[in-house]
């Protein structure tokens, strides 16, 4: 999204725990921990006199968090469990400028899943393992995951993982971006 967007940027890995910065935060909304995830991120590069830019989305559906499907498996399991049923989408970004944030953001979107028939999840898996393994909710909204869903209500860009408008604003405020 950033490449498209035309911004430069260097990607490099975050060492973090997510599952035990989960489960420190049993009690926290969605949003609060989607938030925690990308500001650990932001925080656990360091490039000094940069802004480091972290992200994270998790889903929720009928008041369960999901996590990425482990496997093939766990990914047909979250599919019949998500099938006509609203899926919250937490999207969240932070910059972190040597060691501190100075910005976070989260923003949601409710994508509207249809009803799911087992042969289709069958043929959606063989066309889209492993690649949606690596995807919260078990989509790529820009691929077949589309076919998922009977509505979206939200941001595209919080669909595909990032409030990318609300980072892009944040960059233009820093002067990173031009005005």
């Amino acid at each position: 999204m950033l490449a498209a967007a035309g911004v430069r940027f260097d990607a490099r890995p975050a060492a973090i725990d997510e599952r035990a910065l989960e489960a420190g935060m049993k009690a926290a909304g969605p949003d609060q921990v989607a938030l925690a995830l990308a500001e650990a991120k932001a925080l656990a590069v360091d490039a000094p006199d940069i802004p480091i830019l972290g992200s994270d989305s998790l889903v929720v559906v009928d008041g369960q968090r999901f996590d990425k499907p482990a496997t093939r498996d766990d990914a047909a399991e979250h599919l019949r469990f998500f099938s006509g049923r609203p899926m919250h989408l937490h999207s969240a970004a932070a910059i972190a400028r040597d060691g501190e944030i100075v910005w976070r953001h989260a923003a949601m979107a409710t994508l509207h899943v249809r009803t799911l028939s087992p042969q289709f999840i069958e043929s959606y898996l063989a066309a889209e393992w492993p690649e949606v393994g690596h995807c919260v909710g078990v989509f790529r909204i820009e691929a077949m995951g589309v076919q998922l869903f009977e509505r979206i209500e939200g941001d595209h860009f919080t669909v595909l993982g990032m409030p990318l408008l609300a980072v892009l604003a944040a960059l233009r405020d820093m002067g990173e971006l031009p005005e």
